[in-house]
């Protein structure tokens, strides 16, 4: 059974989700549709938080990125690269945290068609601000599961991912 044809989709209420079960497809498509929800729900609780903040979560990995960069930054190339999910339009996200002072950006003096990006000081501390709440949304989130439990299911995406990238 191919997705396409499945009577309910990761749309669907979970309540239709749960009488549904037994009617799922093969242990690949079951795992990747709760996947699928696991994700979506999970991305709620720091998206919402991060809305107060008027920052989306593709912002934020954005600065955590430039955070971790070395202090001369990064091509804008690299920082998509290292997204998490990616952006076809890294330009407009990157025009969006500049104009609120939270990147810089400069063009290369040897190769003017490279761009550079860098964290300001105001993108630090918002950013210093932030790590504490994101991390407590998260704790929140997952911590019922234990660090041996959390680092078994760290490994098993971690094995997921490497078949694919």
């Amino acid at each position: 059974m191919c997705l396409d044809e499945c009577r309910y989709n990761i749309y669907s209420p979970p309540a239709v989700m749960k009488e549904t079960k037994k009617a799922r497809g093969t242990p690949e498509e079951a795992t990747f549709l709760d996947l699928l929800r696991t994700c979506d729900l999970l991305s709620r609780g720091p998206a919402q938080f991060l809305k107060s903040e008027d920052l989306s979560p593709t912002q934020y990995n954005v600065l955590r990125i430039l955070r971790g960069a070395p202090p001369a930054g990064l091509p804008c190339g690299e920082i998509a690269n290292r997204m998490i999910t990616r952006d076809p339009d890294i330009t407009r996200l990157l025009d969006r945290l500049e104009k609120r002072e939270l990147i810089s950006r400069c063009r290369e003096t040897k190769d003017r068609r490279m761009v550079v990006a860098r964290i300001t000081r105001q993108g630090l501390k918002l950013l210093a601000r932030l790590d504490e709440p994101v991390l407590e949304v998260h704790r929140k989130q997952l911590g019922h599961l234990g660090g041996a439990r959390l680092k078994e299911l760290q490994d098993l995406l971690v094995a997921a991912r490497v078949r694919v990238a």
